[in-house]
């Protein structure tokens, strides 16, 4: 999904911790979705009443994230992979420069920044987006959403080896195993995966895969910028509107038409799905916390589910919403932390020093 994300927060976040890796320019995701810019330090929250209306934000960018997947679906029926791409990013780079000069803020000037943004913006927007947008000519959206959930374990493989402070634990590592595990389970893997578009499925993953490299470039990259979130994603998204302005004419012809379902699908996947998720994602993290905000990545996939089978009337068997649900499982275990032990008290008649 997630992220203006997510991702990330993407998220996509969504991670590999979305919650503190990544730009918000990713949606599903996943995101990173919650996967901010650089990470800072900054004191909890206070209960606001503002704060307190968090779980209707949450609800509606769980919505919003998880009807992307309907969005893109809708979109190819009208335009080719990469217009539809290009549409969502431009949509979604105008919410946030709209909101830039509301704020009065303004982009980076530094040229590193905006050399590493550049790549961010491959990694995280441009490839992962076309990606799907390409998938969802042969699989439904369903199963497009299930795959977008397994960023996270794409991320805690990766970070493996890219990432030196970040050692696996035993707990993450099972998360990771029943994660794939999951995978095949979605993919009916006992019957030779027979009903399966693997092509269009491998883009699905290769998209989740692009989100959890993206958030590692940015953590080894990006993590010291003192840029604002929105100044950081919204010359992100900018910058993946030029990229796919530059290669979609090169492989498209313009549209003969601009049906009107499915352009209003490609503006809601930007203005909505890609722009405003992100304004949501961000004020949720400030709000609520990281840990909280990336929970919206394991509503992604139910809600992609479940809008495909009732809106596009999407054919799903029992394998699916199970695989899923040992997906989200890995997934969540690949991102929890075993509790500090508590200290042993001292025996009776024993002193401390």
């Amino acid at each position: 999904m997630s992220t203006a994300t997510g991702a990330p927060t993407a998220s996509a976040d969504t991670t590999n911790s979305p919650a503190t890796t990544a730009l918000p320019t990713a949606d599903e995701h996943t995101a990173a979705a919650s996967t901010a810019a650089p990470r800072t330090a900054a004191t909890p929250p206070k209960a606001t009443g503002r704060a307190r209306g968090w779980p209707i934000r949450f609800a509606v960018l769980s919505l919003v994230w998880g009807f992307s997947f309907l969005f893109i679906k809708v979109g190819t029926q009208g335009f080719a992979p990469l217009q539809v791409t290009l549409g969502r990013v431009a949509f979604g780079a105008l919410v946030l420069l709209a909101m830039l000069v509301i704020k009065r803020e303004r982009l980076p000037r530094s040229p590193r920044t905006w050399a590493h943004l550049t790549v961010a913006a491959f990694f995280l927007n441009a490839l992962p987006f076309s990606l799907f947008a390409y998938a969802e000519l042969t699989i439904p959206s369903t199963l497009a959403g299930i795959c977008n959930a397994t960023s996270p374990l794409w991320g805690m493989a990766l970070s493996v080896v890219a990432l030196s402070e970040d050692r696996p634990s035993r707990r993450r590592v099972t998360g990771l195993g029943i994660g794939f595990l999951g995978v095949l389970t979605v993919l009916g893997a006992w019957q030779g995966f027979s009903g399966t578009d693997l092509t269009g499925t491998a883009m699905a993953l290769g998209a989740s895969l692009c989100y959890a490299v993206g958030w590692i470039y940015v953590r080894r990259t990006l993590a010291g910028s003192r840029h604002s979130h929105l100044s950081m994603s919204s010359t992100q998204l900018l910058l993946a509107t030029v990229q796919l302005a530059v290669v979609t004419p090169l492989f498209t012809t313009a549209p003969a038409a601009y049906p009107l379902i499915p352009l209003l699908a490609v503006f809601a996947l930007g203005a909505l799905g890609t722009g405003f998720a992100f304004l949501l994602q961000y004020g949720l993290v400030a709000e609520v916390g990281p840990t909280t905000a990336q929970m919206v990545t394991y509503f992604i996939p139910v809600i992609a589910t479940t809008a495909g089978v009732a809106l596009l009337h999407e054919q799903l068997s029992w394998n699916t919403p199970v695989g899923a649900l040992i997906v989200l499982a890995g997934a969540a275990l690949t991102q929890s932390k075993p509790r500090p032990s508590s200290p042993s008290l001292p025996r009776p008649g024993t002193t401390t020093d």
